[in-house]
């Protein structure tokens, strides 16, 4: 049985999603560049998000079962709308900055479970996604 979520709108180019299982919710608004107020969120904003953060759990998750050292990790991402219609997203360009201490011979590993996460395999062969790891030590 699949996730159920639920959106609502509730007018000038503003929803509010809902996540059923936790009750857990939050709006959503059009970029500034399509006739929105950017005052959230956009839809495409969100794909963004979920890639960087699918990538970032499932190498936790990957890294448990594996029994690999993965401590605090963080990224940014940032999304680039294709210059050509339909209106799409064209490339989102992620940095993941990797846990201090992890073994050079784990690296390529996690890495490859970064770029093969659900959401990355999800995402149309048209959207370009460049993963830079950054390790700080």
């Amino acid at each position: 049985m699949g996730v159920k979520m639920t959106a609502e709108y509730v007018g000038d180019l503003h929803c509010v999603l809902h996540h059923g299982p936790s009750s857990a919710s939050f709006e959503t608004d059009a970029p500034v560049d399509n006739a929105g107020r950017g005052a959230s969120f956009s839809p495409t904003d969100l794909v963004g998000a979920a890639l960087l953060s699918c990538a970032l759990t499932t190498m936790a998750i990957k890294a448990a079962k594996e029994g690999i050292p993965f401590g605090p990790a963080s990224g940014k991402v940032e999304k680039d709308i294709a210059p050509d219609l339909p209106r799409r997203i064209g490339r989102l360009t992620i940095q993941i900055t990797m846990p201090a201490g992890v073994d050079p011979s784990h690296r390529p590993r996690l890495e490859e479970i970064g770029r093969t996460c659900p959401v990355a395999l999800t995402l149309s062969k048209d959207v370009e996604l460049p993963i830079e790891y950054v390790y700080p030590d």
